[in-house]
């Protein structure tokens, strides 16, 4: 499979497949980077899509960099990205992992895409940021006073954060969306889901027992049938 490496900015990121007018812009989640795209753009690229997938901050190539993988970050270089799709794809659908459709969600409350393939998505991150708040005992009042707080999970709770995204909620998205969650996500609860299904009229297809990380063989299967079918 053709692979080439371009720059979007600053932005390293890679064109998988083979030309095309059709393209899927692939956002990754957190601790993964643009090479995670290889087997979803094996399946697009069979489909007659080629795929654009790139590094978020902190993440891949730009680990070292002083750029915060903040949603405001996230939404700026996906934009940055996105108009680099326009000038060469006509038609643009979407895929997005974890913390990847929450950003996608907050840049492209405007954009409709062809098609937008949600996996394990964060799709509210005040109600995540409050678990995680539940998880390690803290309120908001000991938050705002210590304006960040590592927590035992290596996530560090941040009060400039959680007001951001108080501030900014989810209130539109026109894309046809279909999304592939696992019964015991630890990161999004099925309440949530199915209320965004319900708001947005996205097609849900759940895996009993998978998980927010889809890693054993049988996760692999089922999500690699589920590509097939909806790519």
């Amino acid at each position: 499979m053709n692979k080439e490496a371009v720059r979007i900015e600053s932005i390293p990121a890679l064109v998988w497949g083979s030309p095309s007018d059709t393209m899927y812009l692939y956002v990754h989640g957190k601790m993964s980077s643009k090479e995670e795209a290889e087997g979803f753009a094996d399946i697009a690229n069979r489909k007659c899509c080629q795929v654009l997938s790139f590094d978020l901050p902190e993440h891949g190539e730009r680990k070292d960099e002083p750029y915060a993988c903040t949603v405001q970050n996230g939404v700026r270089d996906l934009g940055l990205v996105f108009d680099y799709a326009k000038h060469h794809w006509d038609r643009l659908s979407l895929f997005a992992c974890s913390l990847g459709a929450y950003f996608s969600l907050s840049a492209f409350p405007d954009v409709a895409f062809d098609r937008c393939l949600f996996l394990s998505p964060i799709l509210d991150m005040e109600r995540l940021i409050q678990n995680m708040m539940k998880w390690c005992s803290v309120d908001e009042e000991l938050l705002e006073e210590k304006r960040e707080i590592p927590t035992p999970m290596g996530e560090t709770i941040s009060w400039q954060y959680y007001q951001y995204v108080k501030e900014h909620p989810i209130g539109k998205w026109p894309s046809e969306t279909h999304i592939l969650y696992g019964t015991r996500d630890n990161l999004t609860e099925k309440s949530v889901i199915d209320k965004f299904c319900e708001k947005f009229r996205c097609e849900l297809e759940t895996l009993i027992d998978g998980e927010h990380y889809f890693h054993t063989q049988e996760q692999v299967r089922v999500l690699n049938d589920w590509l097939e079918r909806k790519l």
